[in-house]
């Protein structure tokens, strides 16, 4: 099945962004740290839109941490949606999203978008595709159920997400001790292996 969004998706970490000055990037999800200074890496890119969210990749709460709320999963949307309604339809285009590392927000933004422009994909043929833009894919858990609840999927990304971590543990083990120590061992716990 061919996944429509966009011909090009990238994801990325903030210091891999100066490499993807020259790769025609048109739309820019940005997911950084609330207290992080404004990037200065967009100012070689050509014309694109962007649009920065701000909040911490946690899961459960954290004293002075912004969790991810079904408000930013909305925001998400809306870029999704204002990229299927512009009017240069027939214009070559090129969605990056990125986050810290290119990890986690990132991810889970990308699979949010991913499944609300291919409504009738299944989750796991998302994930597939994921796994294929980004390796090292490990979604935000909190994001993907918010972004199960709101696009209606009734569960199927929450359960293809537990695979998928299980995948992921499978070939690269160090993950679990990796994503303990930043205080998501549920996620680890709800991997399918």
């Amino acid at each position: 099945m061919e996944m429509m969004l966009a011909p090009e998706l990238t994801i990325c970490g903030i210091e891999e962004l100066p490499a993807q000055s020259s790769r025609q990037v048109t739309h820019v999800l940005s997911i950084i740290d609330p207290d992080r200074a404004e990037l200065t890496a967009f100012s070689t890119y050509g014309d694109h839109v962007r649009t920065t969210l701000r909040f911490h990749d946690i899961i459960s709460p954290v004293p002075g941490q912004i969790m991810p709320t079904p408000e930013h999963v909305e925001k998400i949307l809306n870029f999704g949606q204002y990229f299927h309604d512009r009017k240069d339809l027939g214009v070559p285009s090129h969605i990056l999203v990125h986050c810290h590392m290119g990890v986690s927000r990132s991810t889970a933004a990308m699979m949010t978008l991913m499944a609300q422009a291919n409504p009738d994909a299944s989750a796991e043929t998302l994930f597939e595709r994921l796994a294929i833009i980004r390796p090292q894919a490990w979604p935000n858990s909190q994001m993907i159920a918010f972004a199960d609840e709101q696009l209606g999927r009734k569960g199927t990304l929450r359960r293809e997400l537990a695979r998928h971590y299980g995948r992921q543990l499978k070939s690269k083990p160090e993950y679990g001790d990796w994503i303990t120590s930043l205080g998501r061992k549920a996620e680890v716990d709800m991997a399918i292996l």
